[in-house]
C-alpha cells in the first residue's frame, strides 16, 4: 500500500510517498481501507520535531511511527476474530489517537474502539473533519463551559477547525462570538458569521477592555493572569491547545488563580469520540457545514501539512487518500 512516510524530523521536505506492507488485523481489530485523513497539531509536532519535549511521544531521535495522522474515514475491509461492533462493508470513521497514529495511508489496522459508525448523509471528506476539532469545541463550549443562552463568547484560533466548529455550535445558545484569528482567515470568519472579528496582530484581546463569559483558546500563549482581565466576574477560560509553555503556566497557576479571582480557568483533557451523537444531531439538522481546506491528493499531502504548520489554513485541513 502507499502511505505518507517521514524520514526524519525537521522539514515537510522529509515526508515522500512510499509502498510499505499493508497490515494484517490482530484480533482484536478492524482493517480500515482509508478514504481521507486530517491534519493536526500531532502531525506538525512529528514533522517538525518541535517541541522538543513532544519527541517523547514521537521518538527521541528519529519517528518511531514514521507515518502522521490521528483522524480518518473509511471502510472496514476486514475484521479480527474477536471484533465484534464493526464488520466487513461499514463506514466508519474517528479519532484514533488513543489506540495509534498512522492515517496517511492507504489502510490501517486499529483496535475496534477507535472508530464508530459513520452516519448516513456524511460523506468520507467532512467525516474527517469532524472527529478532533468538533469535540474539542462540544467538550470546552459545554462540558467545561457550561455554555448558556445569549453569553459573549470569544474564540481565540478561531479560524481553524476548533473555532469554525465552536462558532456554529455556539450559535445554537444564541451567543454572540467574537474571532481572533489574522490573515486570509479574517475573511473567511466572517463569512461563516461571527459577530466580532479581532485580528491578534492589531490587537490583543486581553488588553482591549472587552470581557467575556467564556473564552475558548486553541493558541494558549499568555501568561495565566493575563486571560483574568477579559473575563466577566464568574467567566470562564478554557485551553483546548497552545504552546509547551502556554500550557505549563495554566496548569501551575489554574487552581489557585481561580479561587483567588473567582474566574473559572480550566486545561480541556480531550475525551475522543465522546460526544460525536450530539454533532451528527447538530449535522441533521442543518446547524454544522465544516469549513474544509482541501480535501488534497495524498501526493500533496506534504504541502498541506506545511500549511496547517504555517497556520495560514482555513477550517480542517483534509487529504483524500482514495
Amino acid at each position: 500500500m502507499k502511505a505518507l512516510v517521514l524520514s526524519k524530523f525537521g522539514s515537510t521536505k522529509h515526508l515522500s510517498i512510499k509502498d510499505v506492507p499493508k497490515p494484517t488485523p490482530r484480533e482484536n481489530e478492524v482493517l480500515i481501507k482509508i478514504h481521507a485523513t486530517a491534519v493536526n497539531d500531532y502531525d506538525w509536532t512529528m514533522v517538525s520535531g518541535k517541541p522538543y519535549a513532544f519527541r517523547l511521544l514521537h521518538g527521541i531521535f528519529k519517528p518511531r511511527n514514521p507515518i502522521p495522522g490521528m483522524e480518518l474515514s473509511g471502510i472496514v475491509e476486514a475484521i479480527g476474530e474477536k471484533v465484534t461492533t464493526h464488520k466487513p462493508g461499514d463506514a466508519v470513521y474517528g479519532d484514533i489517537s488513543n489506540f495509534g497514529f498512522g492515517s496517511f495511508a492507504e489502510y490501517i489496522s486499529i483496535d475496534e474502539k477507535a472508530v464508530v459508525p459513520l452516519p448516513e448523509g456524511i460523506n468520507f471528506e467532512i467525516a474527517t473533519t469532524i472527529p478532533h476539532a468538533s469535540l474539542l469545541a462540544v467538550q470546552g463550549l459545554i462540558d467545561y463551559g457550561k455554555i448558556k443562552k445569549g453569553e459573549k463568547i470569544l474564540i481565540n484560533g478561531a479560524g481553524g477547525g476548533v473555532g469554525c466548529f465552536g462558532l456554529q455550535i455556539a450559535k445554537t445558545y444564541d451567543a454572540e462570538v467574537t474571532g481572533v484569528d489574522t490573515g486570509d482567515k479574517l475573511e473567511t470568519m466572517k463569512n461563516i458569521g461571527f459577530d466580532h472579528i479581532i485580528d491578534y496582530k492589531k490587537t490583543d484581546f486581553t488588553q482591549s477592555g472587552e470581557q467575556y463569559d467564556l473564552i475558548i483558546d486553541a493558541k494558549t500563549t499568555r501568561r495565566p493572569s493575563a486571560y483574568l482581565q477579559a473575563l466577566f466576574p464568574g467567566g470562564r477560560y478554557i485551553s483546548v491547545g497552545g504552546t509547551v509553555r502556554g500550557l505549563f503556566q495554566m496548569l501551575i497557576a489554574q487552581k489557585r488563580l481561580s479561587r483567588k479571582s473567582g474566574k473559572s480557568l480550566q486545561i480541556l483533557a480531550l475525551k475522543s469520540n465522546e460526544g460525536l451523537e450530539y454533532i451528527h444531531d447538530l449535522f441533521e439538522a442543518g446547524k454544522i457545514d465544516p469549513v474544509i481546506d482541501g480535501p488534497y491528493p495524498l501526493e500533496q499531502a506534504p504541502m498541506a501539512i506545511q500549511r496547517f504548520g504555517d497556520a495560514v489554513h482555513h477550517g480542517k485541513v483534509v487529504v483524500k487518500i482514495s
